[in-house]
């Protein structure tokens, strides 16, 4: 049988330990290599002759779900086998597609159910605590009253984690749900038994506190409040992780929903509207201005400037004309184009991007949660201590009754109350003070790695600079024919009568950025973009709309227009025949003298600019210079990412001299240009071979799988849905500055649940010597908790003054 790749859905986990257990388990099979992410909850399979039943058999041998995706809503199967399998693969069954359908609904239900369990137990419980808790409250009969409320908290609330230590039972091993499923059920359990056998069930019983109790007491004293309180802590810090973990597959959706969802297709001489997966190769289809292109294909007929800011995340457009490849999801901006198609579905440039981005997070190192990593010592350590503490009294010749109360105060003492606290507490004052700071932490699991995040990369468009093209620069000639005087330079240009600061000849300089032309002081170079702009009026071209914003209040449109597609356009303003575009095709169609202006555009185009000549009756008027501009916060931020430690990298797929121009502005000295969305895959992972740990902010779907392998991912949040999705972090807005913010938030929340699970262990761990030698009362172990609890919550408002 031939090898494939198969992807499964795995329902179940609940820890990092669960995935580790299931990578193990595949494993082991014969010709079988298997990846388990715990974050996305699947697992990436190539097998060598086991099939896929066999596959999902040995999960759920191991005590789990699994199911293949269905190939409509979840499109990561055919993307990993192109889209249809081989007779041999076992990737298609009969059943695949109820399976699929159960499995894709599969985690809505368990979110749906885990809220509904944190919900009605949060009920039950809150009036278990206060009667617990505030003598007053304790009437006649109250302990009974508060048994029949926490009894489905801790039955029916904490099932998920009685479950989980079952598994975890049978398999050997102990985790985060054993130490739930442990402390929840002897404080519920000794509060029966002492409910039941002891005192602390008769009539007028009110709780009483010692701190250090007497070998023969404990059995009149209940610890229900604990059980209820460590179930509602637990679902509040699961549901949060839950939300985190659904969302990872959001990015391959968001990338995915940029594809057209139909096209028309020319079939003999008729268009016929179609949906894009009944498209073949060698379809023709039509698109027309502001239509997205179908798939990948080449250009029959047409010209036209490509919006491909959707999939490059560059904002200069595409010319194309006969010839001309294109790629599926780019809008066309100009006029009609004929496309014969070359590639569809599985093996266009998205859905190789989306490959790209599934990779990228499968092979993602997660960070396995502290308090896994330390209850999987912790667990079972307690517990023998328990089973010594009992079993040392007995030989001893201590009553049942003492022995265990020791075992179970010591039970007790290792609940992990403040432990449930720990994490979520701090990361829910940290992500909402966050938001007050436009910043969105995904999870947890994100803090660890901005702790060793020695690299940033940053992507240039729309990161570093705003992404939009405006008018850098007017240039006019000295003997164009404007109306105004010329010689003078423009506002802030540094040049004087008869050349520019650069000493070029024949040619006055002005500047343009966002300040409309009326606020320059020379009436020279207001008029040319003036002119310019009307007769660009026409002109959907995104080069020709930064000319018509620059003008203030507008402009209005030529007589005669015409557009000449990658090349420029012209028409009629004043009596005056005016042509705008490039350099060349003045130079050629109009025989216009470019020569005084050549030495200049080409400057102008080596530092990333796109020109714009202007010629007017057969004369050269002068250049407009319009390029992408940095934002005024990035070189700021690049400032505050070198004082946290962290190494700039600018990686854009611009070309070489835009880049450079950009690096020298914000103080960036490695830069990297000419970068495909693959390449920007590449240069993380080569980063990341050369041992740094590498953070990424972005914004276009280009940089989707880049921000994916990265080991922390910052998207800014005027990006795209896909860059966000793929994001650990997203930055709402597009300062740069919030993305060192960003950071510099999430070490200090990770040193925050660092101090909490330390102290969370500490208060317990000091008392169970005390709990094995009887002098411990169980209530001191609820105290214990209780206090930890608070200096947990404590510890974690203080990030509400984070600044």
């Amino acid at each position: 049988m031939s090898t494939f790749d198969v992807e499964l859905d795995i329902g179940g986990m609940t820890c990092a330990s669960c995935a580790n257990r299931i990578e193990r388990k595949l494993n082991k099979l014969p010709g079988v290599e298997a990846t388990v992410n715990y974050a996305t909850e699947k697992a990436r399979v190539r097998s060598d002759g086991v099939e896929t039943p066999e596959l999902v058999a040995a999960i759920e041998a191991a005590g789990y779900s699994a199911w293949l995706p269905a190939p409509a809503d979840a499109p990561s199967t055919s993307l990993i086998d192109g889209g249809a399998a081989s007779a041999s693969s076992p990737l298609r069954h009969g059943s695949d597609a109820a399976e699929g359908a159960a499995g894709r609904s599969a985690a809505d239900r368990a979110a749906r159910v885990l809220l509904r369990r944190l919900v009605v137990s949060g009920v039950l419980a809150v009036p278990v605590a206060l009667m617990s808790m505030v003598p007053v409250l304790q009437f006649d009969g109250w302990q009974w009253v508060a048994l029949a409320l926490a009894t489905p908290v801790v039955v029916w609330g904490a099932l998920p984690f009685h479950r989980a230590a079952a598994v975890n039972a049978r398999h050997g091993t102990a985790t985060m749900d054993t130490l739930i499923s442990v402390g929840v059920l002897a404080a519920y359990g000794w509060s029966l038994y002492a409910l039941v056998f002891g005192s602390a069930g008769r009539p007028g019983m009110h709780m009483s506190f010692t701190l250090l109790g007497t070998p023969e007491g404990g059995a009149d004293e209940i610890y229900l409040e604990v059980a209820a309180a460590v179930t509602v802590f637990i679902l509040a810090g699961r549901f949060i992780e839950s939300r985190a973990k659904r969302s990872s597959t959001e990015a391959l959706r968001a990338l995915l929903s940029l594809a057209a969802k139909d096209a028309s297709v020319l079939r003999d001489g008729t268009e016929h509207r179609v949906a894009t997966d009944e498209l073949q190769v060698g379809d023709v289809i039509v698109v027309r201005p502001g239509e997205k292109i179908a798939a990948d294909g080449v250009v029959l007929e047409g010209a036209s400037a490509v919006d491909t800011s959707l999939v490059t995340g560059e904002s200069v457009p595409v010319e194309v004309a006969p010839g001309s490849r294109v790629t599926g999801a780019t809008i066309v901006a100009g006029g009609r184009l004929v496309v014969e198609l070359t590639r569809v579905g599985a093996d266009t440039e998205l859905a190789r991007m989306g490959r790209l981005l599934e990779e990228a997070q499968t092979g993602k190192a997660q960070a396995q949660r502290l308090a896994d990593r330390i209850s999987g010592v912790f667990v079972p350590v307690v517990m023998a201590l328990a089973l010594i503490a009992f079993g040392g009294w007995l030989l001893a010749g201590a009553s049942l009754d003492m022995a265990f109360t020791a075992g179970v105060a010591t039970l007790i003492i290792a609940c992990p109350c403040a432990l449930g606290l720990a994490t979520p507490t701090a990361l829910l004052v940290g992500t909402g003070r966050g938001s007050q700071l436009g910043i969105l932490i995904r999870g947890p699991q994100v803090l660890e790695q901005t702790r060793r995040v020695d690299t940033i990369v940053l992507d240039k468009t729309g990161t570093v600079t705003r992404g939009e093209m405006t008018v850098r620069e007017v240039v006019v000639a000295e003997n164009g024919a404007l109306g105004a005087p010329r010689g003078a330079s423009g506002r802030g240009s540094g040049a004087a009568p008869g050349g520019d600061a650069d000493g070029d000849s024949g040619a006055a300089r002005g500047t343009c950025s966002d300040a409309p032309p009326g606020a320059a002081a020379d009436a020279g170079v207001a008029e040319l973009l003036a002119l310019a702009a009307t007769v660009e009026e026409g002109s959907e071209h995104p080069v020709a709309r930064a000319i018509v914003r620059a003008t203030s209040g507008g402009a209005p449109r030529a007589d005669g227009f015409e557009a000449h597609a990658g090349a420029g356009v012209q028409g009629v303003v004043g009596g005056r025949a005016v042509a705008a575009g490039r350099l060349s095709w003045l130079a050629d169609r109009w025989r216009v003298d470019t020569g005084p202006l050549t030495a200049r555009a080409a400057a102008l185009e080596s530092q990333g600019a796109t020109v714009v000549a202007v010629a007017a009756d057969g004369v050269a008027l002068g250049l407009i210079a319009v390029a992408d501009t940095v934002k005024p916060t990035s070189a700021r931020a690049v400032e505050e990412f070198r004082a946290l430690g962290l190494t700039p990298v600018l990686l854009t797929g611009d070309n070489p001299g835009a880049a450079a121009s950009v690096a020298r502005a914000v103080g960036i000295d490695d830069v990297r240009a000419g970068v495909t969305p693959a390449g920007k895959l590449d240069a993380i992972r080569s980063l990341q071979r050369q041992g740094h740990v590498v953070a990424m902010a972005g914004d276009g779907v280009n940089d989707a799988a880049a921000l994916a392998a990265a080991d922390l991912a910052l998207a800014m949040g005027d990006g795209t849905d896909a860059a966000i999705a793929a994001g650990d972090i997203t930055v709402i807005g597009g300062d740069l500055r919030t993305a060192a913010t960003a950071i510099r938030l999430s070490r200090t929340t990770l040193g925050i649940i660092k101090g909490n699970l330390f102290w969370a262990f500490a208060y317990n761990v000091a008392a169970i010597p005390l709990a094995m030698f009887g002098l411990l009362n169980p209530l001191l172990a609820g105290a214990a908790m209780a206090f930890s609890s608070v200096f947990v919550v404590t510890n974690s408002l203080r990030l509400r003054r984070f600044s």
